[in-house]
């Protein structure tokens, strides 16, 4: 999926990471993959950093690649505890992203 014309960077991981469902995850580099922009995955942790629409858009639910939990705006513990609370088990700041890892490509 490549970005449509006339719309930012911003606004196309803000509209993939609303599609990320409770008690699921994803990571900043499956979120540039299905951008069409591998390498991106720092400009979509920037855009993130500064969501201005959570909690629609969740970006709590987003992790870095190796599972670890990574950081948000409002503090790792919270973090955490937001993850927790939808039934993510995080283990040691680390999320198994084999069992909770959300796949853009599935048709909901």
């Amino acid at each position: 999926m490549l970005i449509a014309q006339g719309q930012n960077l911003a606004s196309q991981v803000y509209r993939l990471t609303r599609r990320v469902p409770r008690g699921r995850v994803t990571t900043y580099q499956a979120i540039a993959c299905a951008l069409g922009r591998p390498r991106a995955f720092r400009a979509v942790g920037n855009a993130l950093n500064k969501n201005p629409y959570a909690p629609q858009v969740p970006c709590h639910r987003v992790v870095r690649s190796n599972g670890k939990v990574g950081g948000f705006a409002g503090g790792t513990r919270k973090k955490i505890m937001m993850l927790k609370q939808e039934g993510v088990k995080i283990k040691n700041n680390k999320i198994d992203l084999s069992e909770y890892l959300y796949d853009f490509k599935r048709k909901r």
